[in-house]
């Protein structure tokens, strides 16, 4: 169904720097690239919201973490600090 959406969405030339040996081998596996990159695009499109989210959400514990550490035990830096 995602590939019938991409071939009846409205197009846009565009221009990409691909590698050469990438976009040969690329060639040989698919009959016609850019539906191809424009599918992996799309699914790039649909999955890196989440993917930014969890690593949003793993930070905001790690920072929990480190500050629940510093409450508990203090500053490893406080003994060298000169102010």
């Amino acid at each position: 169904m995602k590939l019938l959406t991409t071939r009846l969405s409205t197009k846009r030339p565009v221009n990409l720097t691909l590698s050469e040996k990438t976009v040969e081998e690329a060639s040989q596996l698919t009959g016609n690239l850019s539906i191809t990159v424009d599918m992996l695009l799309a699914r790039f499109i649909s999955r890196e919201p989440a993917a930014c989210n969890e690593k949003r959400q793993l930070y905001a514990e790690v920072a929990d973490a480190w500050n629940q550490f510093e409450a508990a035990h203090g500053s490893f830096v406080d003994e060298y600090a000169t102010l």
